[in-house]
């Protein structure tokens, strides 16, 4: 089911598979929107209530100011509220990863589980802040169908087929609805040493060949986090694993979220 709430002072847009199944929030990454998770959506909703939102400024969310990704935690919260559900195991890609770490240090009790895939606890060095600065001014200025659209797809996917699935999506959504998340995502803060506060069970899943947040980040935090059931390393894989590994993805998810509805 596709719809619409009011949810923290946003209009969020989200899909859910409905059911009395425990619940599971899919948060996407950067540049792109709900969809990212289909193929988990598709595996895993026969047996879990599959909720999958778009952030704001993307997808099908409208971004009407600055936020931070504090702001994005309590978005996911509102919305499960919105529905009715207690608690949910959250599943964030890259900047997804960022706000459900937030989730589980703000709502604790709210929080059953985190799975980050392609994420990380820290920030960006100044010089990779300047480098996505200027794809992000080449992406205002020119779109998304000329090199700098490759690099992205290159970036967020090392898979050319679907580096352009994806071109004309992004050439039809507004550039101008960039430029707040662009913001959250520069200057997060680093939360590095908050990891150790997180008491909920944590999945980590990191491709190999992650160029975007490479593995030693994914790493750092399955060597913190108290209660870390694994890492898994997607041999081969980009930074959107999910995406290019879904069968290899899809095995390790359903094992941590059986393990959690026990």
């Amino acid at each position: 089911m596709r719809s619409t709430a009011e949810v923290n002072g946003q209009t969020i847009h989200f899909t859910d598979s409905g059911g009395d199944y425990p619940a599971v929030m899919f948060a996407h990454g950067f540049f792109l929107d709900h969809t990212m998770f289909d193929a988990q959506v598709e595996q895993l909703s026969n047996r879990f209530r599959c909720i999958a939102w778009d952030q704001r400024g993307f997808g099908e969310t409208p971004v009407t100011g600055p936020f931070s990704y504090w702001d994005s935690a309590q978005d996911a919260v509102a919305l499960l509220d919105h529905l009715q559900i207690d608690q949910a195991a959250f599943v964030g890609m890259s900047q997804g990863g960022f706000l459900s770490l937030r989730a589980a240090l703000t709502c604790t009790e709210r929080v059953r589980g985190v799975v980050l895939i392609g994420s990380e606890a820290g920030i960006n060095t100044v010089e990779e802040k300047e480098g996505y600065r200027q794809v992000f001014d080449q992406w205002q200025s020119n779109g998304p169908l000329g090199d700098v659209g490759q690099f992205v797809g290159n970036l967020l996917f090392g898979d050319p087929a679907l580096t352009e699935q994806w071109l004309p999506v992004w050439e039809a959504r507004d550039r101008s609805s960039l430029i707040h998340p662009v913001e959250a995502l520069l200057s997060r803060d680093d939360i590095t040493s908050q990891l150790s506060d997180i008491t909920c069970p944590v999945l980590v899943i990191h491709g190999t060949d992650d160029v975007a947040i490479t593995i030693d980040k994914a790493e750092f935090v399955a060597a913190t986090v108290p209660d870390c059931r694994g890492l898994v390393r997607v041999r081969g894989a980009g930074h959107s694993p999910n995406m290019t590994h879904p069968a290899e993805v899809n095995s390790a998810l359903v094992q941590f979220l059986d393990e959690l509805a026990v």
